[in-house]
């Protein structure tokens, strides 16, 4: 595909650069659109309206105008919430364009769906990866998870990482000052580190809980959660945060937690660690990928099952052992340097992309 060619269509879900809904696979989108677009590419967005990805009879006709449009042969990559429930509407398209869905997270691993529905998500899911030229996921954990769940060659399902911009480093306070970035729905575990929080009440903390709060019921539900522990002073649901002041909450935090239950990356993570902070976090999915190690091997943060009991454990050895507490920091320091950025990222999508031609 000649340079001068290369021409991208992108389709995502209406909203995604809006900053009252920011989520990890929000930013891949918008960020590699600009990434792509340093990289020489062309770059035509699509957004697409609609309660992706069970959108009604009007979002699904809109989905299907957009792809129609676009002209034969072309490269088109489709955000996997947006195509990856509407195989009856994407399908059709496979023969006529080159297909690239993007798998943030399988449709059907979304915690507290019901059955049926994870279940139908998930067929549609396979019937749309199936018909597309290639699956793009964000990690190797990723990419073994669709392989085997779909039943995918390995060869048409490729890794490309999220990047991340390495921020100023903020001297570190006494430990004390907790930071957890996540939207607050079930797979993301709050109420786990409620709890966990909890049982390290008799330790000096406070921890800030940053990010969109979709689900009314869901913040009344660990509203209640944090009253029955009385610790309605010490854990603050502050709503989405996003620019100079999630840099910001980055920078005044000692530790960043991240309770999810399952993540396919985990980008709060290399986010944290680009501002020198050193993690929390369950092992879970692809985060221990995110996480990764310094140049001299060791994790910079700590790596605990996602039950409250392991994410206390893990709390209350970062509260009261000090020398962890450094070597953690010294490490997530280092860990800092070898952070990919997103130019990089975006270069590896191109590289996708081009192996299509």
């Amino acid at each position: 595909m000649p340079s001068g060619s290369r021409t991208v269509h992108v389709v995502v879900p209406a909203g995604v650069a809006d900053p009252s809904t920011p989520s990890g696979g929000n930013v891949y989108d918008v960020r590699m659109c600009a990434a792509l677009q340093q990289a020489g590419w062309q770059v035509r967005e699509h957004a697409v309206d609609g309660s992706w990805p069970r959108p009604d009879a009007q979002a699904r006709t809109g989905l299907a105008k957009v792809l129609a449009a676009v002209p034969d042969g072309a490269v088109a990559v489709l955000d996997g919430l947006v195509a990856g429930g509407v195989p009856d509407v994407v399908v059709p398209h496979a023969e006529r364009l080159r297909l690239v869905v993007l798998v943030h997270l399988p449709l059907g691993d979304e915690t507290g769906l019901p059955a049926d529905v994870a279940a139908d998500l998930t067929a549609g899911e396979r019937e749309t990866l199936h018909a597309a030229t290639v699956v793009v996921v964000t990690s190797r954990w990723a990419a073994a998870r669709v392989t085997e769940q779909y039943g995918l060659a390995a060869a048409d399902v490729r890794v490309v990482a999220p990047g991340v911009d390495r921020a100023p480093v903020a001297p570190a306070g006494d430990g004390s000052k907790l930071l957890c970035v996540a939207a607050l729905t079930p797979r993301k575990g709050h109420d786990l580190l409620i709890e966990a929080l909890a049982a390290v009440g008799d330790l000096p903390w406070t921890c800030a809980c940053v990010g969109p709060q979709r689900d009314p019921q869901r913040l009344a539900e660990l509203e209640r959660l944090i009253e029955r522990h009385r610790l309605g002073d010490r854990v603050q649901l502050a709503g989405p945060v996003v620019g100079d002041r999630l840099a910001a909450a980055y920078a005044a935090a000692d530790l960043v937690v991240l309770p999810s239950r399952t993540e396919t990356y985990g980008m709060v993570v290399t986010e944290a660690l680009a501002h020198g902070r050193p993690v929390l976090a369950t092992a879970v999915g692809g985060v221990p990928e995110a996480v990764g190690a310094d140049e001299t091997g060791r994790v910079p943060g700590l790596l605990v099952a996602a039950e409250a009991g392991a994410l206390a454990a893990g709390l209350r050895r970062w509260l009261t052992e000090p020398q962890l507490r450094s070597a953690l920091a010294e490490s997530a320091l280092r860990r800092r340097g070898s952070l990919t950025g997103w130019a990089s990222a975006g270069r590896r999508l191109g590289e996708v992309l081009e192996s299509l031609s």
